[in-house]
C-alpha cells in the first residue's frame, strides 16, 4: 500500500471516530445533577447582560435549597433576594417599594430544589457539546410558559460557569459567573426576606 493511501485511510478512521470522542467529552445529566446537589453555599462575583444590553455587575451568593442572593454593584442600587419560596427584589431608587412573587414561577427555581434530577421527565429540552462547554436547557414540565434556563458548564472539575434565563415574553438574560469560593460561610441573615423588608418597606405583590 502507498504512502499516499495509507494517510488517505488513517484520515477516514480518524474522521469516523471523532464523533464518538467528541461525544464521550459531553457531562452527563446524573454528573450535572450530582454537581448541583452538592453545591451547598457559594459566593463569587457576577456579570449580568440584560435584554436591553446593559451590563450590571456585582457579588452572587447561593445556599441551597433554596436561597440565593444578587447584590449589584453601583450604579445599579438592586439587591435581589430569593427565599422560603419567594423572589424579592428591592430597588432603592424606586419610591413604591420592593416586589416579591413565587420562585416557582421563574426558571431559577430548577437549580434552588433540594433534590435536583435533570433526568426528570420533560424538564430537559436541550443538551448538547461545544467544545469544552456542556450547555443544558430546562424548564419546568408542569408549566413550559414560565419560561427555561440555560446551564451552562465546563469540565475538570465540573462547574457552572454562566445561564440564561428566558422568561415568559421571551426576552433573555445572561449571567456569567466568575470563580466561585464553596468554602465560605453565609449567615441566613443575607438571605431573610422578612427582615430586609422591614428596613426597605412591605412586599408588594405582584
Amino acid at each position: 500500500m502507498g504512502l499516499m493511501k495509507i494517510i488517505i485511510k488513517l484520515a477516514a478512521i480518524i474522521l469516523c471516530l471523532a464523533p464518538t470522542v467528541a461525544g464521550a467529552e459531553k457531562l452527563s445529566l446524573d454528573q450535572l445533577s450530582a454537581y448541583l446537589n452538592q453545591l451547598n453555599s457559594a459566593k463569587g462575583g457576577f456579570t449580568q447582560m440584560n435584554p436591553d444590553n446593559t451590563r450590571s455587575k456585582g457579588e452572587f451568593m447561593i445556599k441551597r435549597p433554596g436561597r440565593m442572593r444578587f447584590e449589584y454593584a453601583n450604579p445599579n442600587p438592586a439587591l435581589v433576594v430569593a427565599s422560603s419560596g419567594q423572589i424579592a427584589i428591592f430597588d432603592k431608587k424606586s419610591s413604591s417599594g420592593p416586589q416579591g412573587f413565587p420562585i416557582g414561577r421563574t426558571p431559577l427555581g430548577i437549580i434552588l430544589k433540594k433534590n435536583v434530577n435533570l433526568r426528570a421527565s420533560g424538564m430537559i429540552i436541550a443538551h448538547v457539546e461545544e467544545g469544552l462547554l456542556t450547555k443544558v436547557t430546562a424548564q419546568d414540565p408542569k408549566h413550559p410558559d414560565y419560561g427555561n434556563i440555560q446551564l451552562v458548564f465546563t469540565a475538570d472539575p465540573v462547574a457552572l460557569r454562566e445561564w440564561v434565563v428566558t422568561d415568559q415574553s421571551g426576552q433573555q438574560t445572561t449571567v456569567v459567573l466568575g470563580n466561585l469560593n464553596k468554602r465560605v460561610h453565609l449567615p441566613e441573615s443575607l438571605f431573610d426576606i422578612d427582615q430586609i423588608a422591614v428596613d426597605l418597606g412591605p412586599i408588594s405583590d405582584r
